[in-house]
């Protein structure tokens, strides 16, 4: 599993979200319908537990859980931002 992390995305955290030097922001898997895809990416400013994969870069943490990484056995997440919004991408 590999997590990116773009420019863009980190400069949106910072000023639209307001992270800060040494913030962590924990990337989750969550439920979110019953439709074709059920599951989504959740996002929350947090101290990691148990961390299965960790980014850290401009002096923010990035980071995903152990639980919820088999979503993305053997794929690639790359967070962006396109016209504000953050966007996640999954690549096997």
């Amino acid at each position: 599993m590999e997590l990116v992390v773009s420019e863009a995305a980190r400069s949106c955290f910072r000023s639209e979200w307001g992270y800060t030097d040494g913030d962590c922001v924990r990337i989750f898997v969550r439920y979110v319908s019953g439709g074709q895809d059920p599951y989504g990416f959740g996002i929350m400013k947090d101290d990691p537990m148990d961390p299965a994969v960790r980014v850290e870069d401009d002096r923010l943490t990035f980071y995903m859980e152990s639980k919820d990484i088999w979503f993305l056995e053997r794929k690639k997440l790359t967070i962006d931002c396109r016209d504000g919004d953050i966007v996640f991408t999954v690549e096997a």
